[in-house]
């Protein structure tokens, strides 16, 4: 073959550190659009990016280019720079250190989607930490959960 094809959907998960409230309504549509922005810069354009006041979650095609955990740091990295200067309020934010990313299947991108789209609507019944155990069950990942927290 002359040449590469590759379509890698990756859905991203990563909270605040300590889980600290920090996205709030009046920042999630600017930051969500300042990640999908680093994420079409380093070719893994975002499909759909949602959450809640502390955590988010990314829908991407990975790009064959970057190593996932590149792009995350990338992610992480330049968010987190920018977000602080927004005001005072968050000047104390950061991600936690660690994510938690799970491939995804053509026929699953439309489900994936509205799970992500409907996150405060789903966060009204689950918190963050169940929600996250319950990913990892369904995806049979291995964890500590002594190590899952920061």
């Amino acid at each position: 073959m002359s040449q590469s094809l590759v379509k890698n959907y990756v859905h991203i998960i990563f909270s605040t550190k300590h889980r600290n409230d920090f996205i709030d309504e009046s920042i999630e549509e600017e930051l969500f659009a300042y990640i999908s922005t680093i994420c079409k810069n380093l070719s893994s354009p975002s499909i759909r990016i949602g959450g809640t006041d502390n955590h988010i979650h990314i829908l991407l095609t990975l790009s064959p280019k970057y190593a996932l955990m590149k792009v995350v740091q990338e992610i992480k990295a330049h968010s987190s720079r920018w977000i602080k200067t927004k005001g005072r309020k968050y000047q104390d934010f950061f991600w936690q250190d660690g994510y938690g990313a799970f491939s995804v299947s053509q026929k699953h991108i439309f489900a994936t989607i509205n799970y992500i789209t409907n996150q405060r609507e789903h966060h009204q019944n689950e918190d963050f930490k169940t929600e996250f155990i319950n990913i990892l069950d369904k995806y049979k990942t291995d964890y500590d959960e002594k190590y899952l927290w920061d």
